[in-house]
C-alpha cells in the first residue's frame, strides 16, 4: 500500500491562525435601510415584486450585505487581522483574488429606518488550492448583521487569493508547406498577390500549383495575376476539432475566382452563419504574427451590400 506524499505548507499553516480572529467589531453600516437604495437595487435587479415599495416595504433579502459595505472610504470597526491575513498572501506571490460564493442567512426582514450593526469573523482558511486561475487559499468571512442588538441575518463571504498560472503562450498558426512546385505562389501571397499557374502551351490555368499542365502535360509555366474577385462555390462552417491557434466557429469556402479556378480560404465579413453559395467575395491579405515571425495569408471576404450583418 502506498500512501500520498504530503506536501508541506508552512504558510498555510501560519494562515490557519487567523481563524476564529475579528475582521470587524461593532461595524455600523454608513447609511440607515431606506427606500432609495431598495428602488435602485430592484431596478438593477428588475425585481417589480410589491414587497419592496409602498408604506410597507421591507429590503429585499438578497441586499443585506449592501447595509454593511463601507465603499471606497471603509468603514469603522475594521480590525488589522483580516488586512495582515491578505498581506501575507500577497507576500507569497497570491496577489490575484476573485470572489467565488457567497451564503445568507435571514432572520427577519430589514425596513426603512433600520439601522444596521455589524461583526465580522474570519471563518475559514483552506489548505493550499490548485484551480485552473492558480494555486491559492480559499478564505471566508462570516458577518452577523444586527439590528437594535438582535440578529437579522449572517453573511458569509468567500474568495479565493491566489498566485496566477502561468499561462501559455498561444499557438502558432500551422504554416503552409512550402515548396519547389508552390514557392510561387506564397511569394506572391507575401507580395499582396493572388498568382495563378497558366500553362505556356495550352493556356490551362491551375491551382493548386503543379510541376506540370494536367490537360496537356506540357511542362512550362508562367503565371497571370487574379482580380481576386470571385464566389463562394461551397462552403463549411468548422465547428470540431479544436485548434489552439483558431477561435471556432469559423467558414471555409470553396471559391471559384472569376478566372475560372477554385481556391480553399476562410470567408470574412459576414457571421460564419451568414455565408451562402453565390455570395459575392474579394481576395484580401492578412499578416498574423506569431513566436515564428509574420506570415501572409489569403482570406476571402464578402463584397459589401451582401450576406447579412458583418465580422
Amino acid at each position: 500500500m502506498s500512501t500520498a506524499e504530503v506536501v508541506p505548507d508552512p504558510l498555510g499553516a501560519r494562515l490557519k491562525a487567523y481563524e476564529g480572529r475579528p475582521a470587524a467589531v461593532a461595524g455600523v453600516g454608513k447609511d440607515p435601510v431606506n427606500a432609495p437604495m431598495i428602488r435602485h437595487w430592484c431596478e438593477a435587479m428588475g425585481d417589480t415584486s410589491p414587497a419592496y415599495s409602498g408604506p410597507d416595504a421591507i429590503a429585499p433579502p438578497t441586499m443585506l450585505q449592501a447595509w454593511t459595505m463601507g465603499g471606497l472610504s471603509g468603514h469603522q470597526g475594521r480590525t488589522g487581522a483580516y488586512d495582515e491575513l491578505l498581506s501575507l498572501l500577497d507576500a507569497s506571490g497570491c496577489t490575484a483574488v476573485v470572489a467565488t460564493d457567497c451564503e445568507q442567512e435571514y432572520l427577519r426582514p430589514l425596513r426603512p429606518g433600520d439601522r444596521v450593526a455589524f461583526d465580522s469573523v474570519i471563518e475559514s482558511v483552506s489548505g493550499r488550492k490548485t484551480t485552473k486561475l492558480g494555486t491559492g487559499y480559499f478564505v471566508t468571512t462570516r458577518t452577523d448583521v444586527r439590528v437594535d442588538g438582535d440578529l437579522v441575518g449572517t453573511h458569509r463571504f468567500r474568495i479565493l487569493k491566489y498566485a496566477p498560472a502561468r499561462r501559455k503562450p498561444p499557438a502558432p498558426r500551422p504554416r503552409p508547406v512550402v515548396g519547389r512546385d508552390n514557392a510561387g505562389f506564397w511569394q506572391g501571397v507575401t507580395e499582396h498577390r493572388l498568382l495563378i499557374q497558366r500553362c505556356t502551351d495550352c493556356g490551362t490555368l491551375r491551382h493548386p500549383w503543379l510541376p506540370g499542365c494536367n490537360a496537356c502535360g506540357c511542362l512550362d509555366w508562367d503565371t497571370l495575376e487574379s482580380s481576386g474577385e470571385g464566389t463562394v462555390y461551397s462552403y463549411v462552417v468548422m465547428h470540431h476539432p479544436p485548434f489552439p491557434a483558431f477561435d471556432p466557429p469559423y467558414a471555409v469556402g470553396l471559391v471559384e475566382l472569376a478566372e475560372g479556378v477554385r481556391m480553399v480560404g476562410n470567408v470574412t465579413g459576414v457571421p460564419y452563419d451568414k455565408v451562402r453559395i453565390g455570395l459575392p467575395v474579394q481576395v484580401e491579405f492578412r499578416t498574423y504574427e506569431d513566436a515564428e515571425g509574420a506570415q501572409v495569408l489569403p482570406v476571402f471576404r464578402v463584397v459589401d451590400g451582401h450576406g447579412e450583418g458583418g465580422a
